[in-house]
């Protein structure tokens, strides 16, 4: 059975973007982009929602071969490309970039996902991590919390029928204050 892992950049109140998706409060320091890009180099398959698709895809496919680009995200851009994605939408109809397309019922492909031999998986986007949240689904929550209050926005967490215990499995601070924690679920 695959693991699959929610990680995502977070306000510390609880925001993965501030209203109308500003993200600019979570531009990683470069040894959290470092992080991020060997968490992708380590990722078997990749899980997103459209609009989480619709961010990524419209600057890593190119990121590599932009003038000026830095090695690290050269680095980065390379490995999401190979990096196999599926794409959780029913508003697209074609993905590129090593990727396929399910329109269908997101827990059921993502049971059918799980249940297959392979590595780890990711999870990324608020709609589909909160349709897996809710189902029970995910093994493990990744959060990279910066020191930023936002107000409102996309929360992380989505509201729940039923607890869900975790346990600390490791806490590590980048600089400018950035917390990373990272907890398995309790089953």
């Amino acid at each position: 059975m695959r693991k699959l892992t929610f990680a995502m950049n977070v306000s510390l109140d609880g925001y993965i973007a501030a209203p109308g998706g500003d993200l600019g409060w979570s531009v990683p320091s470069d040894e959290l982009f470092q992080w991020w890009s060997d968490r992708v180099g380590a990722t078997d398959l990749a899980l997103y929602g459209r609009k989480l698709w619709e961010t990524m895809s419209s600057h890593w496919p190119t990121a590599d071969q932009q003038p000026g680009a830095a090695p690290a995200e050269i680095e980065y851009a390379r490995r999401w490309q190979d990096m196999p994605k599926v794409v959780f939408s029913s508003t697209i109809s074609t993905v590129d970039w090593n990727s396929r397309l399910v329109t269908g019922d997101a827990v059921t492909e993502i049971t059918r996902l799980k249940a297959e031999d392979g590595g780890p998986m990711d999870i990324g986007g608020a709609t589909l991590a909160a349709a897996a949240m809710r189902a029970g689904l995910i093994d493990e929550y990744v959060l990279a919390t910066a020191p930023v209050l936002v107000g409102s926005g996309t929360p992380f967490f989505t509201a729940l029928d039923n607890w869900v215990n975790l346990t600390l499995v490791e806490t590590r601070t980048f600089p400018e204050g950035v917390l990373l924690t990272r907890y398995e679920t309790r089953h």
